[in-house]
């Protein structure tokens, strides 16, 4: 039982971080730029901090993201270089691109930033001729939900006991060339 809990820590980070007191941070530009296998540890860093519930990806995770050659990843940065938010998107042999995580710091939220990153992950896609983004949300993440049904996402399926507390997930596709 010990080799399994050892295997299963390496793509499942193994703690839950205490609630976070959430400030917002002051108005700033955003520029998106590359996601390179360079930013790992702030990106890393980043992506406990959106998602705090364990789903989390491991290092390992992001080091094959970001090494992969059909993986096209962006992040988001403040005018200083901090990273307030990062996405990764795998595209497929049969034309179509996954998109596999996307954060946003919690302090930089409501302001439009994955509806921008999204958009930005979309045309280039369209560029390199893929027609279809898939995504997987939490059936409880109503927020996600909604942008992604305003950005014209649907629901093609439920997939029970997806995340690693057994919560099910949608899955969502939009057809973008």
């Amino acid at each position: 039982m010990a080799f399994l809990e050892t295997l299963r820590s390496f793509f499942i980070p193994g703690f839950v971080l205490a609630p976070e007191v959430v400030v917002p941070a002051p108005p700033t530009v955003y520029l998106i730029r590359p996601l390179t296998l360079a930013h790992l540890p702030e990106v890393l860093r980043l992506n406990i901090r959106c998602f705090r519930n364990g789903d989390n990806y491991t290092k390992h995770t992001f080091d094959y993201l970001l090494t992969e050659p059909r993986t096209i990843s962006y992040r988001m940065v403040t005018p200083t270089d901090e990273m307030v938010g990062f996405a990764c998107v795998m595209v497929n042999e049969s034309n179509a691109a996954h998109l596999t995580t996307i954060g946003i710091a919690p302090e930089h939220r409501s302001r439009g930033l994955a509806k921008r990153l999204l958009g930005h992950i979309e045309s280039g896609l369209r560029d390199r001729e893929v027609g279809t983004l898939m995504l997987e949300v939490r059936v409880g993440n109503t927020v996600a939900q909604n942008l992604y049904r305003r950005l014209g996402y649907t629901i093609v399926q439920r997939i029970g006991r997806y995340y690693n507390n057994g919560e099910d997930c949608f899955l969502m596709m939009k057809a973008i060339w």
